[in-house]
This record gives C-alpha cells, sequence and structure tokens, in this order.
C-alpha cells in the first residue's frame, strides 16, 4: 500500500474509532511499527493528528456553550435510551439533584409521573416540566443563563453548599479519558462540583457524541463517577477504555 493510502486509512480509522494505536495499526496493515511512526509524525506536522502515547487521536477544537434550542433536537433517540436507563436506579423516598441539561430534562419528564420524591435542580425547563407532577420540587436559585435555561451564581452555589441527597445526575459538554468531565465556563464548573460533593452518588449521563471532547473547566476526573450511562453508538474500542475508568453502561 502506498504511504498516501496508507496515512487515508489511519484518517479514516480515527474518524470510525476517535483513537488509534500504533500496535493494532501495525498488524493491521502489515508494516512494521517504525512505518507507523512515521506515517504518524507526517501527519501531525500536516496538523491531521495528535500524537499520544502509543497511538494518536485527531485534533478537535474545545467544546463550547451550545444554545438550548439546539442542544434540544441533537441525539434524541440516544437521550432517551440514557434516561431509560437511569430511571431503573431510582427509588421511591430519594432525593435528586438534576444537573442543568436536555438529558435531565428527558429525564424529569419520565420522573413527572412519579410520587415520593424531590428533585433539586438548577435549570427552570425542567421545574417547569415538573409544574403539574406530584414530586417535591426544588429550585437552587441563581442568575439565569439566557438561551440555555441554567442558574448560576453565588447564590446558586450558597444553597448547594448546604444540601444532601441521594443521587446527582450530572450532564456533560465534553468527556475525555484524560480531562474526565469537562464544562465551557468556570462558573458550571464549581456548580456541577458542588452538586458532586452534595451526593451519594453521581451518574453521568451523556450521549457518545460527547466522548473524546474537552471543554474549558474541569469538572471530575472519571473515576470519580458512580458510573456513566451512555448510548449504544459507542464503539467497542471506546466501550473497553473507558470501563478502565468508570462503571459504563
Amino acid at each position: 500500500m502506498k504511504p498516501s493510502k496508507r496515512r487515508n486509512f489511519i484518517l479514516d480509522q480515527l474518524e470510525n474509532e476517535g483513537k488509534i494505536t500504533i500496535d493494532e495499526l501495525s498488524v493491521e496493515l502489515n508494516v512494521s511499527m517504525m512505518t507507523i511512526r512515521r506515517d504518524l509524525d507526517q501527519l501531525e506536522n500536516e496538523g491531521k493528528v495528535i500524537r499520544v502515547h502509543g497511538g494518536a487521536v485527531l485534533p478537535r477544537p474545545l467544546i463550547n456553550e451550545t444554545s438550548f434550542l439546539e442542544k434540544e433536537i441533537r441525539k434524541v433517540d440516544q437521550k432517551h435510551q440514557i434516561v431509560k436507563k437511569a430511571f431503573s436506579y431510582i427509588q421511591e423516598g430519594q432525593t435528586l439533584i438534576l444537573d442543568s441539561g436536555t438529558t435531565t430534562l428527558e429525564l424529569a419528564k419520565l420522573l413527572k409521573h412519579s410520587k415520593n420524591i424531590t428533585i433539586i435542580t438548577n435549570d427552570i425547563k425542567i421545574a417547569s416540566e415538573l409544574l403539574e407532577s406530584d414530586l417535591k420540587v426544588i429550585v437552587t436559585g441563581g442568575e439565569l443563563q439566557n438561551d440555555i435555561g441554567a442558574l448560576f451564581g453565588s447564590w446558586t452555589q450558597h444553597f448547594l453548599k448546604d444540601i444532601h441527597v441521594d443521587i446527582f445526575f450530572l450532564g456533560a459538554h465534553a468527556v475525555d479519558l484524560q480531562a474526565g468531565v469537562t464544562s465551557p465556563t468556570h462558573e458550571k464548573s464549581s456548580i456541577k462540583q458542588l452538586m458532586i460533593q452534595a451526593a451519594e452518588n453521581t451518574w453521568l449521563l451523556a450521549d457518545s457524541s460527547k466522548l473524546n471532547h474537552k471543554s474549558f473547566a474541569k469538572v471530575c476526573r472519571l473515576e470519580e463517577l458512580t458510573g456513566f450511562i451512555t448510548d449504544n453508538d459507542i464503539s467497542d474500542y471506546e466501550k473497553s477504555r473507558y470501563s478502565e475508568s468508570v462503571d459504563l453502561l
């Protein structure tokens, strides 16, 4: 195989898998590991890959904030998969925190017909969804983030420091093996960290499009989570790698 075709194959594999290793490529292409290293060096010089230990990943930009309306129409079926699994972990009498976001909003839609559950949220759309439910709903208060519906700021932080709950369902803008869970702003990251501290258990709810991306501010390491619920579009390679750091469902 010509070097140009081999490098195109490597880029195709990266698009499909998110990360490739030198060992796997050497076997699959029937060339030496030194040849693969030279290919990766060339692709990195062209700005097409980023070399990491034992392989390479695609260079992806930081994930910025996305409006509620834009997020609402993304990965709808996958979000339904995720929240059905999350719902199975909720028991009557529990107190929950629902993070701001469209996936947690879908979970609220399932919860609205339940009874004897307390929900705390910093999302006015989630609170609105539960307006006519029999649930006890507590809104954190704080400054409203326009176009998003999230509440943040010192009032929100002060409230979260004084509570304790059974489960926190965490949303994410970006999830990465090395960077962990990250958020577009330091303010949002701080709110999520306080929610984690307030909870006995923290479940990350994020569809597979969030994987292998990074945003600006660190929320937590994957090892700090009780578990991570995602959809079935995750690759076998990603399943294996993420399962090394967190209980992956």
